[in-house]
């Protein structure tokens, strides 16, 4: 079957933690964004703005354009207007995965419409929780429903979606089949996502007539308790397996209910388990995102934290904190092909034809060619130092220190960068 072929090769995990089994009593996100091989990932700030134009062009269709948009960070493919997964400045989170569904037709998935990617960044810009986000991605879905290749290199390469996003509160997973959709919320203990629909029996919410239409489909006899993996899931294959790692490995990490953002990080690590992939994989770990959600009475703004290049083992997390005036790192931008054409006449364009790669992509790539290990343990101390210095800096919070903040990121770049080789035709 072409979806269990299209389950095969391609992969994301996306992991919460909610606040009763963390250390500070807030939320931890945790994404890997496994995409095709050479695929260029970068990480942009959209800072949050009132719109006059009635319209937003998204990687394939327009759609009407909301009267404000909240900020955001995103960590995305660079062909596209869609994001893997990314944070706004209301503390929310949001990740898909590719699933393969009994609702998949090849005709149909191939139309041009919204990408699972362009309902990520469209939730963010839109919902200032976690449960208005979600309203935001179904009200879309069910309006102008997803489709159309989900690679600029494979124009066959298509999927649907599902999501897990967190506030420091609470976390909903919604997962989609076609038009149809079911969602589970989270308040406590953990949850994680690959790619196979993981909602059972226990829905909060679901799309109208779901049962009645799984029933009319021929996939659920209406017998029993209805199940929705059960009933629209095509096959998980590996996505089983690393679900099943996933969540043993949220757990252990969790149970003295001390769960800290570098131990996301060593979730995210994890190789064993097929959660994370170096760059020989037909289908690596392209970027990851791990945040730490803080809300009402917990000392301190969230934070963010992305790597911006492949292979989570061999990259590091640099934080990224919502502050007013906030600067985001050029090095983490790739180039705009081409320059001076109007952005909504774009189509996605074969990477044959650009080189998308940002300035720190070139330089992580040259330092890893023949598996150079020399810098490792230098990248590692760096990344650790960060981490305890922005532990400590939330322990001492104040908003006058604000400032302090603004140019976290950038700094750190620079500081990653003076360990890679600067040869001028990299």
């Amino acid at each position: 079957m072409k979806e269990l072929h299209g389950a095969m090769r391609g992969s994301c995990d996306t992991f919460v933690v909610m606040g009763n089994c963390t250390s500070h009593g807030g939320v931890v996100f945790g994404k890997n964004s496994d995409r095709p091989r050479d695929e260029v990932q970068e990480i942009v700030y959209v800072p949050g703005q009132d719109h006059q134009e009635s319209t937003v062009q998204c990687t394939y269709i327009e759609i009407e354009q909301a009267k404000w948009t909240h900020g955001v960070i995103l960590s995305k493919p660079a062909w596209m207007w869609g994001a893997e997964m990314g944070a706004n400045d209301k503390n929310v989170c949001i990740g898909n995965e590719a699933v393969w569904t009994k609702a998949m037709d090849s005709h149909e998935d191939s139309k041009e419409k919204l990408l699972g990617m362009d309902l990520v960044r469209l939730g963010l810009e839109r919902g200032g929780t976690a449960k208005e986000a979600l309203d935001v991605i179904v009200g879309l879905l069910e309006k102008y429903g997803q489709g159309g290749p989900c690679s600029d290199s494979d124009p066959d390469f298509t999927y649907h979606n599902s999501f897990l996003i967190a506030d420091p509160k609470e976390a909903w997973v919604l997962e989609t089949a076609g038009p149809l959709w079911a969602a589970l919320k989270i308040t406590g203990g953990v949850y994680n996502i690959s790619n196979q629909l993981s909602i059972r029996t226990e829905i909060t919410l679901s799309s109208p007539h779901l049962q009645e239409i799984a029933k009319e489909k021929g996939w659920w006899n209406g017998n029993g308790e209805f199940n929705f993996a059960e009933a629209l899931d095509s096959g998980g294959g590996a996505a089983c397996i690393r679900e099943t790692s996933g969540r043993r490995l949220l757990t252990t990490l969790s149970k003295d209910r001390a769960f800290e953002v570098d131990h996301m990080m060593e979730v995210l690590r994890n190789t064993e388990s097929g959660i994370a992939r170096d760059s020989s994989h037909s289908h690596p770990t392209a970027s990851s995102q791990v945040s730490e959600l803080r809300g009402e009475g917990m000392k301190g703004p969230s934070c963010h934290w992305f790597t911006g290049t492949p292979d989570p083992i061999r990259s590091v997390f640099k934080p990224f904190v919502f502050v007013p005036d906030v600067c985001i790192s050029t090095h983490l931008q790739s180039p705009v092909f081409p320059p001076h054409e109007d952005p909504a006449k774009m189509k996605p364009r074969f990477r044959k034809e650009v080189d998308r790669r940002h300035h720190l992509y070139r330089l992580h790539e040259k330092a890893w060619m023949g598996n150079n290990k020399d810098h490792l343990s230098t990248l590692k101390d760096l990344e650790s130092k960060c981490i305890a210095e922005m532990k400590a800096f939330l322990a001492d919070y104040s908003p006058e220190r604000d400032a302090e903040l603004k140019d976290l990121l950038v700094d750190v770049v620079l500081s990653e960068m003076k360990f890679y080789p600067t040869q001028s035709h990299i």
